[in-house]
């Protein structure tokens, strides 16, 4: 399996901020922590220059370090749709790109494969940390469709997956699967919705298992000062090394 992140636990910086200069302020203000494993860059600055976006990141970080794409969410269009999708991320210097694939396993297929062929990792989600998401909870999406992307991605070789931080119960259902489906070991979990969205840290932990790194955003990036910034993101990284 190979890995994008180096360390069995991290956490992941969300840089959803709006400007370059809010992101050059964020990332050297996490140069240098311990604990922290990469960045997850989403539309508002990728769609700007994620090119540069990228780069600025790396300067910071170390070329090595590992910047995700969330296009937040990327994988709900036709087919062919993949291919220039995951050409502009190479391009652009991204690692890995995150999937949510609620369009059909078609589209699922085709995008992941694309990403693949471009030498870009993947990360499969299939369930959203907010309120009324799936039918269930008052939303669209068929809670039996959860469990078919995961096992979709599984085939695809997918072994990065995200899950959803504020539903414990939906942790734990889809880690068991991936047991059963890929064998303990064989698989890393990625969990956003910490924090300002009422998750759980500890008790992720535990549901998630030994390998996982939690997507953190607004609780550092909303801090006003890059060493608040930093303060914040220390505190993160020993909530995750302490469980």
């Amino acid at each position: 399996m190979e890995r994008i992140i180096p360390f069995k636990r991290s956490v992941v910086f969300a840089a959803d901020v709006s400007t370059l200069d809010e992101l050059k302020d964020l990332a050297g203000a996490m140069a240098g922590i311990r604990g922290i494993g990469g960045s997850k860059v989403g539309f508002t600055l990728g769609l700007q220059d994620l090119l540069t976006v990228t780069q600025i990141i790396k300067d910071y970080l170390g070329t090595n370090f590992p910047v995700i794409y969330d296009h937040q969410k990327a994988g709900n269009d036709i087919p062919d749709m993949g291919k220039g999708f995951a050409k502009v991320l190479k391009a652009s210097g991204v690692d890995a790109a995150i999937l949510f694939p609620f369009a059909g396993p078609a589209t699922q297929e085709a995008w992941t494969k694309a990403c693949f062929d471009e030498g870009l990792q993947v990360l499969t989600g299939g369930v959203m940390t907010h309120a009324e998401f799936l039918e269930s909870e008052g939303g669209y999406v068929a809670d039996s469709a959860v469990l078919k992307i995961y096992g979709l991605a599984c085939e695809l070789g997918v072994r990065h997956f995200v899950v959803p931080g504020t539903k414990i119960n939906w942790v734990t259902a889809i880690r068991r699967f991936l047991v059963k489906e890929l064998e303990e070991g064989n698989f890393i979990l990625y969990a956003p919705g910490f924090i300002t969205q009422k998750g759980d840290i500890s008790e992720c932990g535990q549901a998630a298992g030994d390998e996982w790194h939690a997507i953190v955003g607004s609780a550092i990036y909303n801090q006003v000062t890059r060493e608040a910034k930093r303060a914040a993101a220390i505190a993160v990284t020993r909530q995750i090394a302490a469980h």
